[in-house]
């Protein structure tokens, strides 16, 4: 091999390209030395011979190496499997944010301080979990957007390249014929005729986009948890799709995902512009998109307790959420009253001070901090020590944009959520959860969890529940959902 899969051997890669097991999808990419091309697992084309292959870490490295993305089996789709590999989450957290912020082309040294670490400690890191840079993540992930658009949708080439980073439209057409030996027009012919956004109209008002999911994916579960805690006049969500507004600036801007086979199908209704990277990211940490669910749940379930609740469940992801400040403001009016008197409490918040969204719909916006910082709570029926933790934490995210960026660990979040007032270490850990995508979150103290557990044959108190999910790092809150939704 030129550069290792080294979480999995030689012998194991070329076994699951033969096999085209669905199963390794993402987690290696082949590349075929008579071809110069790299492939997924499950490519459909016949299987090359072992001495004319290499496996690599991720698409990034196979793109250093010199080879092209294959046509058939799309690596732009394949599921994003290195946030799972041991010891590698952070450089996951820089990759997602890599993602996030694909259309601002972020720099190297801005990655490292959003990791917080030192940019030669961040290029080792990608080098020792991914087998490549952090610039050559960049202009891998952009390239493979842009890809991505291209097969599946009918956007206007300046606006691809304008979302997927380039400065201008050559930059955009240079990289693609280095990568692919051939324009982006070229290739775009060559699929067919697209459905979605119309070509040549910049101010397209719909958007679509397929994100294939490495399965199990049960939606029906994630609706189990989202359907009861959306905010009414925001969002929706029936047995088909989840629905929400969005503060685009631009009325009438929402979106929608519903389920398909093998993934979800995204529909922007909006102008686009800059910003459909962020969507995208928003959308894989509000449904768990990127994790491994199968090795989570089989690491868990050597607990006897978690052995005990997870029998009788579905293999689940963990339900996040769009926006973390929206959740934090959930998370502060839930504080001891139940999910339906949340939802009631969100209700009256944003009927009074959200913003139109033109949706007929959805017909509001969920207000922003710097509305909420100033806003007028009284008769809402909110205690007049929750209004000052709402207006503070309006403020505090007001006055910082980047509040909960760069939150990469339980601590980190705990500490700053924690600075305001009225918030706890609970509520600091379900915003961690849900609002971060932390998986190793854990709401100490929780009743629920709990009683869940006890329903399990647990016999101990809060204190040693708190002790045996030590047991159940680093994904304490995969633990905790799990024991929410055994309960319903």
């Amino acid at each position: 091999m030129d550069t290792a899969a080294s979480h999995l051997s030689a012998d194991t890669c070329y076994a699951a390209i033969k096999a085209r097991d669905g199963r390794f999808d993402g987690s290696f990419f082949t590349a075929v030395r008579t071809t110069g091309i790299f492939c997924r697992p499950i490519c459909p084309a016949p299987a090359p011979k072992r001495e004319n292959v290499s496996f690599h870490k991720s698409a990034a490295a196979a793109f250093e190496a010199g080879y092209r993305p294959c046509l058939r089996c799309r690596p732009e789709l394949a599921p994003h499997a290195h946030a799972l590999l041991s010891g590698a989450r952070l450089t996951a957290q820089v990759t997602e944010e890599i993602k996030r912020r694909l259309d601002q082309a972020p720099a190297v040294a801005e990655l490292a301080n959003y990791a917080g670490v030192s940019e030669r400690h961040l290029r080792r890191l990608f080098e020792e979990h991914l087998g490549t840079t952090p610039q050559a993540v960049i202009n891998t992930e952009r390239l493979l957007f842009a890809k991505h658009l291209i097969s599946a949708t009918a956007l206007p080439f300046t606006q691809i390249a304008t979302a997927a980073g380039y400065g201008s439209i050559r930059r955009f057409n240079d990289a693609f014929k280095a990568a692919y030996g051939s324009p982006p027009t070229a290739l775009r012919r060559s699929m067919g005729p697209r459905t979605g956004t119309g070509a040549g109209n910049l101010e397209a008002t719909q958007f679509h986009l397929h994100l294939v999911v490495k399965p199990p994916f049960d939606w029906a579960h994630l609706l189990r948890w989202h359907g009861p805690r959306v905010i009414p006049g925001v969002e929706s969500v029936d047995a088909t799709r989840y629905c929400r507004t969005l503060r685009a600036g631009a009325a009438g801007a929402w979106l929608e995902v519903a389920p398909v086979k093998d993934g979800l199908d995204f529909t922007l209704h909006a102008p686009l512009s800059q910003g459909l990277a962020g969507y995208l990211a928003r959308l894989r940490q509000m449904f768990d998109l990127s994790a491994n669910i199968v090795q989570i749940h089989a690491q868990l379930a050597e607990d006897p307790l978690l052995e005990r609740v997870l029998k009788n469940q579905p293999i689940a992801r963990m339900p996040g959420a769009w926006d973390p400040f929206e959740l934090t403001v959930r998370a502060v009016l839930g504080q001891q009253v139940s999910v339906k008197g949340a939802s009631t409490l969100m209700r009256r918040v944003v009927e009074r001070h959200g913003s139109p969204s033109g949706v007929a719909h959805l017909p509001l916006c969920f207000p922003s901090p710097e509305v909420l910082a100033k806003a007028d709570l009284d008769g809402l029926g909110i205690t007049g020590a929750r209004v000052r933790t709402l207006q503070a934490l309006g403020r505090a995210v007001a006055s910082q944009a980047d509040f909960f960026d760069g939150l990469k660990s339980v601590d980190e979040a705990e500490a700053r959520l924690t600075s305001l007032p009225g918030i706890g270490p609970w509520t600091a850990n379900y915003v961690a959860m849900r609002g971060l995508g932390l998986p190793d979150a854990w709401p100490t103290k929780d009743v629920g969890l709990l009683r869940a557990a006890r329903a399990h044959g647990f016999e101990g108190d809060f204190k040693a529940l708190d002790a045996a999910a030590e047991g159940w790092r680093p994904w304490r809150a995969y633990a905790a959902f799990a024991l929410w939704m055994s309960e319903t």
